[in-house]
């Protein structure tokens, strides 16, 4: 005999027999796609027989979608061997988010995706079972090699255990780096959409409250991300253990500076952008989600403007807010800094139209000590001089809702990956932000992962409300990812993520990280120039003040 608590209704339920998690949430009529278990993730193939405390997680929990879109792209991988045996079956994370999956030898036309869809919706009908294997590395190999899968046969050979995780359905073998549902029963809504060079893979989503959201096409990001994906294939780094494999070679520094050379390339051509328009372009504003780079590349975007005889001032919108007890509040009631009228726009957008009319105006200065404006610098800006601002809110029109659209100039930044764990495994741009801002909190701003992890639902709560609605309106689309930084982050990212106990609320999603991360070689950050955006969350940045 031994005692469940259940969390999710608060109940406490004796069995006697051992049972699954599947079992218990039947059998207390939970719809569940996974659990924690004493604050353990597991997957309702989880057999539980001692006394334990569970919490069911549904679609409205991130550990329940990223369980479901694991089996959603391992069945796509199913599906697509069965038809075709001898295609390459790749997803690659991509807009509106979704993944994109290509797949080598086929045109995924409109006929194509309705086939794969078709035989998704069978194996959802025949329920069947998905069991958890835990077999030795060279029993897994022996599995990977005959399937073909030589890109995970290269990340084996990185894996420190000796033993492999890999799931069975219907004799097909494969591994998502994640946990999976028990049966094909659970994948009841998903939608399969045909989009150059492949088909749109989407998926239930926890920020839309466990539903699809609605596809919403972006042809400047769509743009950036195929460049991004054209210019990793130049590379010739398809899978993390190709550019693991990379540094035992002499040409990796070269990489390294391809990598950075890269962000040259397209602050030049934003350069060339904004100098072509300069006579009507009065103010650029830059904005993009949290860890995005955004102090680094609006100083490399000032002084690639100033090597073209362009000087901007620069204008921080921290200066703007509000006083504290005049700052809107949220639906807890507490302080909503991340709202728009958080900002004073009246004073703003008045001093914005005063400088461009050749006024001279003395800007605010916020003390985020005391809560109050002060009073800061007296500026004035000259003939054809263009003021620079960069925050969340620097793609909406309210924003700046005084000046025209014409005489505005947008920028989005944010980090967009191509790089796989391997074919069937895409590396997160939200896991890449969230390393980076770790680092960051921890080594300079003396905040602990676990308070990162703590306020990074209200980040992504303020991102969906105030910067995706609007990236559509950017002028340009910078890429801030640098392929290499995974590298360099892992040795700062690793401590730090170690340092959240198992007790903590956040342990699993830092085991998470943790888990993908002991796959990363690591290098020396000597390599990464001052003037690296990856500088601004490791140190040492010829741009970034520390002490402040």
């Amino acid at each position: 005999m031994y005692k469940v608590k259940i969390l999710n209704n608060d109940s406490t339920i004796n069995y006697k027999n051992n049972m699954t998690l599947e079992e218990i949430a039947k059998d207390n009529n939970i719809l569940a796609y996974g659990a924690k278990v004493n604050n353990r993730l597991h997957d309702l193939n989880y057999y539980i027989d001692s006394d334990v405390e569970i919490e069911f997680v549904d679609l409205e929990d991130s550990e329940g979608t990223r369980i479901y879109q694991n089996t959603l792209r391992y069945l796509i991988c199913l599906v697509i061997k069965k038809l075709y045996p001898k295609s390459r079956v790749r997803f690659a994370a991509y807009i509106s988010r979704s993944f994109l999956c290509t797949v080598s030898g086929i045109r995924e036309d409109q006929e194509f995706v309705e086939l794969i869809s078709k035989e998704l919706k069978k194996l959802v009908e025949k329920k069947l079972k998905i069991e958890r294997l835990k077999l030795s590395k060279e029993e897994a190999y022996k599995i990977y090699e005959k399937e073909g899968y030589l890109d995970k046969l290269d990340t084996l050979k990185y894996r420190p255990e000796n033993y492999v995780n890999i799931y069975k359905c219907d004799d097909y073998y494969n591994y998502m780096y994640g946990y999976m549902l028990p049966s094909t029963e659970y994948i009841k809504d998903f939608n399969l959409i045909p989009y150059e060079p492949g088909f749109i893979v989407q998926y239930p989503r926890s920020e839309s409250e466990g539903v699809i959201p609605d596809f919403e096409d972006d042809p400047s990001l769509s743009k950036m991300i195929k460049e991004a994906y054209q210019w990793r294939k130049m590379c010739k780094i398809n899978a993390l253990a190709d550019m693991n494999a990379f540094t035992d070679t002499k040409e990796f520094v070269d990489f390294v500076n391809m990598c950075e050379t890269k962000h040259n390339n397209m602050l030049a051509e934003l350069g060339e952008k904004i100098k072509a328009r300069i006579n009507n372009i009065k103010l650029i504003a830059i904005a993009g989600p949290s860890s995005s780079g955004k102090t680094t590349f609006c100083n490399r975007l000032r002084v690639e403007l100033m090597s073209r005889g362009i000087f901007p001032l620069m204008i921080s919108l921290d200066d703007y807010y509000k006083n504290r007890e005049d700052t809107p509040t949220d639906e807890t009631g507490k302080p909503d800094f991340e709202h728009i009228e958080a900002l004073d726009l009246e004073l703003l957008n008045k001093q914005l139209n005063d400088l461009i009319e050749g006024k001279e105006v003395v800007l605010p200065r916020f003390n985020f000590k005391t809560g109050h404006r002060e009073i800061g610098d007296t500026v004035k800006i000259e003939e054809g001089q263009p003021i620079l601002i960069e925050g969340i809110h620097g793609l909406n029109e309210r924003l700046t809702s005084s000046l025209p659209r014409n005489v505005k100039f947008k920028v989005y930044i944010s980090p967009f990956p191509q790089i796989n764990i391997d074919d069937h495994n895409p590396i997160m741009a939200t896991d890449i932000r969230k390393l980076r801002r770790s680092v960051r909190d921890a080594k300079f701003r003396h905040t602990s992962p676990e308070k990162t992890f703590e306020m990074w639902p209200s980040v992504r709560k303020g991102e969906f409300k105030w910067i995706y609605p609007f990236q559509e309106d950017a002028d340009y689309v910078y890429n801030t990812e640098l392929t290499y930084e995974i590298m360099v982050m892992k040795k700062y990212a690793l401590p730090a993520l170690k340092e959240i106990k198992s007790d903590s609320p956040y342990y699993i999603e830092a085991n998470r990280l943790i888990k993908f991360l002991k796959i990363v070689r690591d290098i020396d950050d000597k390599y990464v120039p001052c003037n690296s955006i990856l500088r601004e969350f490791i140190g040492d940045s010829c741009f970034y003040d520390y002490d402040e």
